[in-house]
């Protein structure tokens, strides 16, 4: 079972609803995000905005490569500029019920998790207006680009300091997919150019994923 992440741009997004509706995903939520390619690249591709919809949903391991198919065929996901998709398996799941339930079905159901991948989901959450330094140093170890997430940290009251960092500040996540060859070299990039020292004050870790859409080279077969 996989928690699949879609960033797309905001006129695909009734497309992606149709396919997850056709393939009776019981769970997707939308969130608006921006990319981080610089002006250059856009004018390359002919691509107007930054502007995103990052999708999540929920899908066991058939229906995500048909999810994952569908986009490559009805949104021409692996094209430049028109969106990627990541697959994160998911560890354990809340019950039989649960289980069921994301999977479509009535009955209790068991739940095993197959860790075997050969990509990884830097997930970077760092102060607000520093997305451009965390992805400098990222590119500088190798990561071709990411995706940026706004948000608002929410750390309680009575640990409010991460290395004399506020938690429950204004936040931006940055999502990078890279080959779990070059993770460490990125996040140590991250860590050395842009970390908790820094104004950034960057936390960032990993996530394994299942299936990758959307990279060109990167891309499962």
């Amino acid at each position: 079972m996989n928690y699949i992440i879609s960033i797309i741009n905001p006129d695909s997004l009734s497309i992606l609803m149709d396919l997850c509706n056709q393939l009776d995903l019981p769970l997707s939520i939308t969130m608006a995000g921006r990319g981080t390619a610089v002006q250059s690249m856009l004018d390359l591709l002919g691509i107007e905005s930054n502007e995103r919809r990052i999708v999540f949903t929920v899908a066991n391991e058939e229906k995500t490569k048909k999810l994952i198919q569908a986009q490559k065929r009805h949104m021409h996901i692996g094209v430049p500029g028109h969106g990627i998709v990541i697959a994160v398996p998911i560890k354990s799941v809340g019950g039989g019920k649960t289980v069921a339930f994301l999977n479509g079905e009535t009955d209790n159901a068991a739940y095993t998790p197959s860790l075997n991948y050969a990509h990884e989901l830097i997930v970077a959450v760092c102060s607000q207006g520093c997305t451009d330094m965390v992805m400098n140093a990222a590119r500088a170890a190798g990561a071709r680009g990411g995706t940026v997430l706004h948000g608002k940290g929410t750390g309680a009251k009575g640990a409010p300091k991460f290395y004399n960092i506020t938690i429950a500040q204004e936040k931006e996540m940055i999502l990078i997919v890279a080959a779990t060859s070059q993770k460490a070299a990125i996040m140590q990039s991250i860590l050395k150019k842009a970390g908790p020292d820094s104004k950034a004050g960057t936390i960032v870790f990993s996530l394994p994923t299942t299936q990758v859409a959307g990279f060109a080279l990167l891309d499962n077969q």
